[in-house]
């Protein structure tokens, strides 16, 4: 289940305000799945409301490109920046300490505390395991199991205990040997690596041969790799006016890759100018270097060995540097009084815009085609005539629409239109064959049409909350994160992406299992009841709402219908197909 705060408050000052707008929602008609015959507005997708009832003022965004500038910030609250073009020592990221204790009195407090959470069996584990370290014995140490937990909030509070303690322990989560039972295993971790070789051999005294590894090990690569050195590159990259997978595109292309290859924790903004992190697999640093030369608005960087590869969700946000040109307000005193209001009261959590796409044809409806398993009607959508575009391809696209000459809108289509060639590419070897064109089209873009349509409704779902509800408080039924563990109603959450197949309409929405979010990063939400009311624990920066899927846990107020009323008159849905 993925969970989005209804409040941003932003840490600058800087935004653009207007009076508070109360407009009726209305779900799309059946008839608004065709193109549109305008470029989408806020309303259209479900932006309707503001925090504050401050005058506003006028505004430009992103006149130019750099306008808009996007550094992400990651898990340490790190602003990312291209700093350096140096290549780095030839040794793997490891802080000084991560190394092991030297006595037994090094973690005698760290022991106790893992006593009080774990109990005194696991916490005996735990200490015959470190004296096992600290003897200095040859060869492979054997991990040991804790105590079998079914409560994933728990498990992870163990995996974070270990983060910040034990660096140089790793848990991961395994099969007990009773059915259904899940354990934490714990580690020794050394420099000179271990695990599984890349020919396939298991290192010795894994431990319990009935636990089943569900983390498996990384099978890609070479032998050759050093042991020394991390076996993922982390860099960062830097691009202008281009989107994050465009620009990666372009580097795997000269360096040989797929896209695939790399990983990141978000993409960002086309028009901008932005900063982020990346890594790529068992690669080397003055391989990426080598291409900044050639490199047109992308550049590399700040290059490091590290253990891990990053994955979505993997940063604590992004920090916006924004320009508004051509300003037009009553007074300075109505923008100084607006941006003040913006860093006092926030902002409604919104997918922007850009979520919805740039053309007259937004991605929520082409997601809705593909939820109703309408595969045709999907693929034309991505492929219709749209305002906006350059007369070439418009033309083109008119073209294919009434004659349907595959050949010729290849040879005028430019290939940064990724999904349009896909589908065109597979029709053309298979006509007809509409679902399989739609598969040909590349998992992360294919998805994106989905997350557009959640994102949709998440939008209209926060709207009705803020005109109903107000932004001064809690209601009865509204979702929260956690403050406290309780016996009451929770359900996990985290904050990645949500990546799933979408080869079944009625189960394309993403979801993350349990086995698929790594657990450090879980967090539990609830509904809050009268007693929660009652003690004000609660304020409305703490209020979440769902994206919407299979296993989610909704608000228990009437918020909860424009999830359904929307999908079921969008998608032909019921209730218990969400």
């Amino acid at each position: 289940m993925r969970a989005i705060a209804l409040l941003n408050r932003p840490p600058a000052l800087a935004g653009l305000y207007s009076t508070y707008l109360l407009r009726p929602l209305r779900p799309p008609k059946p008839s608004e799945t065709l193109a549109m015959a305008k470029s989408l507005d806020e309303n259209d997708v479900g932006i309707s409301c503001y925090v504050s009832s401050l005058p506003g003022f006028r505004g430009v965004l992103k006149q130019r490109y750099s306008d808009f500038i996007v550094n992400e910030v990651d898990l340490d609250e790190k602003i990312v920046h291209l700093t350096s073009f140096d290549l780095p020592p030839e040794c793997t990221e490891v802080k000084e300490e991560e190394n092991p204790p030297t006595s037994g009195k090094d973690c005698a407090s760290e022991v106790e505390s893992f006593r009080s959470l774990c109990g005194d069996h696991d916490a005996e584990a735990l200490k015959g395991l470190l004296e096992k370290i600290l003897s200095g014995v040859e060869g492979d140490i054997a991990p040991i199991v804790l105590s079998p937990d079914s409560d994933k909030s728990h498990r992870a509070e163990v995996h974070n205990f270990f983060k910040k303690n034990f660096k140089f322990l790793v848990t991961d989560t395994v099969e007990g040997s009773e059915g259904g039972s899940k354990c934490i295993r714990v580690r020794f971790c050394s420099v000179q690596g271990g695990g599984r070789s890349r020919r396939g051999k298991k290192r010795k005294n894994m431990g319990d041969s009935d636990l089943k590894d569900v983390m498996p090990f990384d099978s890609r690569g070479s032998d050759n790799w050093p042991e020394n050195l991390g076996k993922f590159l982390r860099f960062h990259l830097y691009k202008e006016n281009k989107d994050t997978q465009e620009a990666l595109g372009v580097i795997g292309k000269m360096l040989g890759f797929q896209q695939r290859s790399f990983g990141f924790a978000g993409t960002k903004d086309k028009r901008s100018v932005s900063t982020q992190r990346v890594t790529i697999f068992k690669q080397h640093a003055e391989r990426l270097a080598a291409l900044n030369g050639r490199l047109f608005g992308i550049k590399v960087g700040d290059f490091c060995y590290v253990r891990e590869g990053l994955v979505l969700g993997q940063l604590f946000g992004n920090r916006f540097t924004i320009t508004l040109r051509g300003v037009v307000a009553d007074s300075e005193d109505t923008i100084k009084e607006a941006a003040n209001g913006l860093g006092r009261n926030g902002f409604i959590n919104y997918y922007g815009l850009q979520r919805f796409g740039s053309g007259s044809v937004p991605t929520h409806l082409i997601g809705a085609a593909l939820l109703r398993g309408e595969w045709k009607g999907a693929a034309n959508l991505i492929l219709d005539p749209r305002e906006g575009e350059r007369d070439i391809i418009r033309e083109a696209r008119v073209s294919y629409k009434e004659h349907g000459d595959i050949d010729l809108i290849l040879k005028k289509l430019p290939r940064h239109l990724v999904a349009e060639r896909a589908i065109l590419q597979f029709l053309k070897k298979c006509p007809g064959n509409y679902l399989q064109a739609l598969k040909a089209i590349p998992r992360t873009l294919r998805m994106m049409y989905v997350h557009s349509y959640q994102s949709y409704l998440w939008n209209h779902a926060a709207s009705r909350r803020v005109q109903k509800y107000g932004i001064s408080q809690v209601v009865l039924g509204d979702l929260v994160f956690c403050k406290e563990s309780s016996a009451r109603e929770v359900a996990a959450v985290d904050s990645s992406e949500p990546e799933d197949d979408c080869s079944d309409p009625y189960n394309c929405l993403p979801d993350t299992s349990e086995e698929a979010v790594p657990e450090e990063k879980v967090q539990s939400v609830k509904t809050v009841d009268s007693e929660d009311l009652l003690k004000a624990i609660y304020t409305f920066e703490d209020v979440v709402l769902p994206l919407p899927g299979s296993r989610i846990l909704y608000p228990a107020n009437d918020i909860a219908d424009v999830y359904h009323d929307m999908a079921k008159k969008s998608l032909a849905l019921d209730r218990n197909q969400w």
